[in-house]
C-alpha cells in the first residue's frame, strides 16, 4: 500500500486531542469505588425503567452494546445486571473544571469540546510531543483519579482518530505516513463529519472503510453529497484537516427533530415526545457545559407547511424545569388539531461554559 506524503503547503503542527475515558462514569467510580470491574450506565435519573437515555457507560457496560444516546430502557434490556446511576452534572462540571486548569498550562492555544474532550496546539514547544501527553496524562491522573486518552497528529481530524485508537488510557500518535495503514481500514463513520444518515449513503455506494472512500472518485460521490461535501469528504479520508484549534467557539443552538411514520393528531402524543425531545437535548447542552436563553418548538403538518414558536428566557438557564415549561408554552402556541408530520424542538442563543 502507497503512502500519503504530508499535503501541499501544509503547515508542520502538533496537534493533541485529550478525550477523558467514560467521563461522567469515572467521575461516579471515583465516589463509588465498589463499583469497579462492574458494568455501569450513567443517564437520566438513573432509573431504567424511564424514559431517560445514555449519557455514558463504562467499558465493562459497552461490551454488551451499550452506547450514549441510547435510551436507558435498551440498556437495561441488554445488560440487566449493569448498575444505573443518575447524572450529576454538578460534579461533572468542578471535575471538568480540573483537568482543563491541568490543560490549561500545557498550551494557551485549547479547544473545549464538552466537558470532558479538548484540543491544544503544541506547534513551535520545545519538549517532545510524546514526553508532553505522557506527562499530561499522568499529571491527569495524579490530580483527579481519572484517566485520559490522548492522540498526537499534524491536524485535528488525525488527532481524533489517533485519540480512540488505544481506548482506554491510550497514547497514539499519528503521522500523514500512518494514514494508508492505520486509517484506512477504519470504517468511514470514524471520520469527522459522516454522521449515520453519510454513512447509510456511502455503504449504499458500496464505500464501507476510510481506505475504500478514498479510492473512490469525486464524481462517484458527487450524486449522493453534492461537489463540494464530495471532496471535503476525499480530503478527509487522505487524512487532511486544515480546521485551527480555536479557543474561543460558541455553538449557536442545539436541536432535535422527529418525522413521524404516521401524522400525528394527538396534542397529549406531541406533548410527551416534545418532552423526550428535550431531555435528549437538554443532556447535550450540558455535557457541553452550556446554557440556552431561547426555546423553539417547529411543527411541520400534512400539507408540507412550516410554522414555529419561539419563548426567550429573562437568562440563560440549563434548568429543566423551566426549559419543559417554555417547550410546553411554544407547543400549545400551535394548532394542534392539525396532521403534524414532523416535530422538532432546538435550543439557541447559548453560552457557558458554566
Amino acid at each position: 500500500m502507497t503512502t500519503l506524503p504530508e499535503p501541499a503547503g501544509a503547515t508542520r503542527r502538533v496537534i493533541l486531542h485529550v478525550d477523558m475515558d467514560a467521563f461522567f462514569a469515572a467521575v461516579e467510580l471515583r465516589r463509588r469505588p465498589e463499583l469497579r470491574g462492574q458494568p455501569v450506565v450513567v443517564g437520566g435519573r438513573g432509573d431504567p425503567a424511564s424514559r431517560g437515555v445514555v449519557s455514558t457507560a463504562t467499558y465493562e457496560a459497552r461490551v454488551f452494546g451499550i452506547h450514549s444516546g441510547m435510551p436507558l430502557r435498551t440498556a437495561a434490556r441488554l445488560c440487566p445486571e449493569a448498575v444505573f446511576l443518575p447524572v450529576d452534572f454538578a460534579a461533572y462540571q468542578a471535575a471538568s473544571a480540573d483537568v482543563f486548569a491541568i490543560l490549561g498550562r500545557v498550551s494557551p492555544v485549547l479547544q473545549a469540546v464538552g466537558l470532558d474532550e479538548a484540543y491544544l496546539d503544541l506547534t513551535g514547544h520545545s519538549e517532545a510531543p510524546l514526553a508532553t501527553a505522557r506527562a499530561l496524562k499522568s499529571d491527569i491522573q495524579a490530580a483527579t483519579g481519572l484517566v485520559a486518552s490522548v492522540g498526537i497528529a499534524p491536524n485535528r481530524l488525525l488527532a481524533k482518530i489517533a485519540s480512540d485508537l488505544e481506548k482506554p488510557d491510550g497514547l497514539t500518535r499519528l503521522t500523514h505516513e500512518d494514514v494508508p495503514a492505520r486509517v484506512w481500514p477504519l470504517p468511514v463513520r470514524t471520520l469527522h463529519g459522516v454522521g449515520p444518515r453519510a454513512e447509510a449513503r456511502l455503504h449504499e455506494l458500496g464505500i464501507g472503510t476510510i481506505g475504500e472512500l478514498a479510492g473512490t472518485a469525486v464524481e462517484h460521490l458527487q450524486s449522493a453529497f453534492g461537489e463540494r461535501h464530495a471532496r471535503a469528504l476525499l480530503r478527509a479520508a487522505h487524512g487532511e484537516d486544515e480546521r485551527p484549534v480555536q479557543t474561543e467557539r460558541v455553538r449557536k443552538s442545539i436541536g432535535r427533530e422527529r418525522t413521524f411514520q404516521q401524522d400525528c393528531r394527538s396534542s397529549g402524543r406531541l406533548a410527551h415526545e416534545a418532552g423526550g425531545m428535550l431531555d435528549q437535548v437538554l443532556t447535550r447542552l450540558r455535557e457541553k457545559g452550556l446554557r440556552a436563553r431561547t426555546v423553539t418548538v417547529k411543527l411541520r403538518y400534512r400539507d408540507f407547511t412550516t410554522h414555529t414558536r419561539s419563548l426567550s428566557l429573562p437568562s440563560p438557564s440549563d434548568d429543566p424545569h423551566i426549559l419543559h415549561a417554555a417547550v410546553h408554552s411554544c407547543l400549545f402556541q400551535h394548532r394542534l388539531h392539525r396532521a403534524v408530520r414532523l416535530l422538532g424542538v432546538q435550543l439557541s442563543q447559548l453560552s457557558g461554559p458554566l
